[in-house]
């Protein structure tokens, strides 16, 4: 879950950010109708906004090896953080100012776990394999909106949500042998993700991106502060702080990229881009950890992407 740091379906899911670990993004409001439309910008920056946060994951993959996911997911925030820091001594505390705080601070939580979680998969999975798994969280999120939400949903979305879910079991294919437990980290990453949209549409048109980012990098960076102690290991070699160093700037720097996006183009132009994260996870996969998606895999991932793409055509319809 960058999860890291994940672009959110249309009007449904705003974007945090990929799962990152992707695992965990930052919340992004539509971009106001003032501010001029710059569509091919817009699909460049978040091109590479993603890129950066496939760069990301895949350092967190390779930093599992030395350290806990948990330490490994606050060295991710840690970048987010001290961007956010330099954002307050500019702007002022203004920018924490919100209505709603107790909706800030649990999306601050979710976020935390949702990234926790996909780092923890990604030491025992593909890098493709988890990032096609959380695909599914805008259909977790179609699904919470209509049962807690009571928003309406048609049988057409209720039927992309369903072939969606059949692609996740195509790509994890429980009871074979190539399935690994740790998947299921992956959903439940995906689901916390879900929630963490569902905070956002709650706070769309109440607080400002910045305020949204300020408030997210605070709590998950103080939360996973607490567990340091537990977790800590100090890295041994030059090498190795480089490698935190680079994941560091790679999660702000997606963040940023994925943000300025979405200031100057309309989320639902630049929602497709979101699935661009599978091509950079498998070639990242593929150069770095010598894995390749099976064909089942690839298949899998198609039935998701085509149905995710179906769910924000719908979206866009609605509005």
């Amino acid at each position: 879950m960058t999860l890291t740091a994940y672009v959110s379906v249309s009007k449904q899911v705003k974007l945090y950010s990929k799962f990152n670990a992707s695992g965990i993004t930052a919340a992004a409001q539509q971009r106001p109708a003032s501010v001029p439309n710059n569509n091919m910008k817009g699909i460049m920056l978040m091109a590479l906004g993603f890129f950066s946060f496939s760069a990301c994951d895949t350092l967190a993959k390779l930093l599992t090896d030395e350290f806990h996911p948990v330490q490994v997911m606050w060295m991710r925030m840690l970048g987010l953080f001290i961007g956010v820091c330099f954002i307050i001594a500019q702007r002022g505390a203004v920018v924490l100012r919100t209505p709603k705080p107790h909706l800030q601070i649990i999306r601050g939580v979710v976020a935390a776990c949702s990234g926790t979680l996909f780092v923890f998969a990604i030491n025992h999975v593909p890098l493709a394999d988890a990032v096609a798994v959380t695909f599914v969280a805008p259909f977790i999120v179609t699904i919470f909106g209509a049962l807690i939400l009571k928003e309406p949903v048609g049988i057409r979305r209720w039927l992309a949500v369903f072939v969606g879910f059949i692609g996740m079991l195509v790509v994890i294919r429980p009871g074979t042998g190539v399935f690994h437990p740790a998947i299921f980290l992956v959903f439940l990453a995906a689901v916390f993700f879900a929630i963490r949209q569902l905070t956002s549409r709650w706070l769309s048109g109440v607080d400002t991106i910045v305020t949204t980012v300020c408030y997210t990098a605070i709590v998950a960076f103080s939360i996973l502060s607490v567990f340091q102690p537990f977790y800590w290991v100090t890295p041994s070699s030059v090498k190795i702080i480089g490698m935190i160093v680079a994941l560091a700037m790679t999660s702000a720097v997606g963040e940023i990229l994925i943000i300025r996006a979405l200031d100057i183009t309309h989320s639902v132009v630049l929602a497709p881009i979101h699935y661009s994260l599978i091509l950079w996870g498998t070639l990242y996969g593929f150069f770095v950890f010598g894995d390749l998606p099976d064909r089942w895999t690839v298949i899998g991932c198609s039935i998701i992407v085509a149905s995710g793409l179906y769910t924000t055509y719908r979206e866009y319809q609605k509005k």
